[in-house]
């Protein structure tokens, strides 16, 4: 067995700024743990995991090697990253890397988007395929949105009693289903050959249009609409459902949302990232992440839904709640601090609030998805959390609501639904 995460490369995230312009998205802290560390510990649990691939079209930098030694030290398990010379698609990238995921004679190979949190129940996915299909067969995993959330998504009919795949849509114009695709998938070798058939196709088509503007590769192959269309009805692809958590991180305010998924789980898989009242420590309210080397007044309030990166230090009677405070920040006496990410060495003086609006699911309905709002509506800024970038300012006594702040800015005073630029 091996597994493939797709990571993506600088000109994705957009969405992720300013937050991705100082750290590739992959490794934006999640739960105090970078965002694909969640998926190498799944998939590291997986007995028979061989190797662990992350795809991606970053340059190599120093932040992805160093996490990637750690994680090899951590998890016991050979990760290596591949590059892609140019954006490839999500099929595109497994095709041109073949070779070194059927390297040693792989069975089989998860495929996992990064932007995406998830219990990952991998181990169940391998046993539904099993107890389902054929070993050449393809399962994907899917989950249930509401009937309006779903046409933002892959939408998979499929059949009541055997699970097969009968159809297959990308967000779709018009209500298909309310399965949804949830971009984790476990394949065999036999893929490869359904993606070279629709890169044979590209091919061929790209010969009769020589004349066109020539953008266009044949390399660029999307799993979704290209191949899991294609497959759809023929018998060879399944879709596992689960009704573990599951959210996309598209954008900041979905980051928040997923740290509140990641906490509630560590319950039960990692009680000891988990921070606990003691005598003379911090209040700790619902589930709070706190790094070893953060410095925290014992009259601070924290929690419910906050993660606190390492080197944080945080005054007397600090509140802080659904937020995530990133390496090196430093929030001064009285500071309150809600719905926001506060990002790394930045300072929020004495006394001032710093507040966004969450942008969660509905609470009310149990398939709400979180929605990857847009920035703008009606010419207006969407009220979301508010992000500092890094190195940001907040003086004394002032308020920040709703608003997006770009690194390395020293503000003078309040401010409500900007971004600053």
């Amino acid at each position: 067995l091996k597994a493939v995460i797709l990571i993506g490369g600088p000109q994705k995230g957009t969405r992720f700024r300013p937050l991705s312009f100082e750290v590739p998205k992959p490794l934006f802290p999640v739960a105090g743990v970078p965002m694909v560390q969640h998926h190498i510990e799944a998939c590291a649990k997986v007995p028979g995991m061989k190797e662990i691939l992350l795809m991606g079209f970053y340059q190599p930098h120093e932040a992805l090697s160093r996490f990637l030694v750690s994680a090899q030290q951590e998890f016991k398990i050979p990760i290596r990253y591949l590059q892609e010379y140019a954006a490839l698609g999500t099929g595109g990238g497994i095709y041109h890397f073949r070779d070194q995921i059927l390297s040693g004679g792989a069975e089989a190979f998860f495929v996992l988007n990064a932007d995406v949190c998830s219990e990952f129940p991998l181990q169940e996915m391998l046993e539904f395929r099993q107890q389902h299909g054929d070993m050449h067969s393809f399962v994907i995993l899917g989950t249930t949105a509401n009937r309006t959330q779903a046409l933002n998504y892959g939408c998979i009919v499929a059949n009541a009693d055997t699970q097969e795949v009968q159809h297959y849509v990308e967000k779709p114009s018009t209500f298909v289903s309310e399965i949804i695709n949830c971009g984790i998938y476990l394949f065999t070798p036999a893929i490869f050959q359904h993606i070279g058939e629709v890169f044979q196709r590209n091919q061929e088509e790209l010969a009769l249009e020589e004349s066109s503007n020539g953008w266009q590769r044949a390399e660029v192959i999307r799993l979704e609409q290209d191949v899991f269309t294609a497959l759809a009805g023929s018998g060879k692809l399944y879709v596992y459902k689960t009704d573990g958590f599951w959210s996309q991180i598209k954008s900041a305010g979905s980051a928040i949302y997923a740290s509140r998924l990641y906490l509630n789980q560590y319950s039960k898989s990692h009680p000891e990232r988990l921070a606990q009242n003691k005598p003379g420590g911090p209040v700790i309210r619902g589930n709070v992440y706190i790094h070893p080397t953060a410095s925290i007044d014992s009259t601070a309030v924290l929690g419910p839904n906050v993660s606190i990166g390492e080197g944080v230090t945080v005054g007397a009677g600090v509140r802080v709640r659904e937020s995530i405070v990133l390496h090196g920040a430093s929030l001064h006496d009285h500071t309150c601090v809600l719905n926001t990410i506060v990002g790394w060495d930045s300072t929020i003086g004495r006394w001032a609030r710093v507040e966004g609006t969450p942008s969660d699911p509905n609470p009310n309905d149990p398939y709400a998805k979180i929605d990857s709002e847009t920035l703008f509506r009606d010419g207006r800024l969407t009220p979301s959390i508010t992000i500092l970038g890094c190195s940001v300012t907040i003086p004394a006594e002032v308020v920040i609501l709703n608003s997006i702040v770009l690194p390395h800015k020293e503000l003078s005073r309040s401010y409500k639904n900007q971004i600053i630029l």
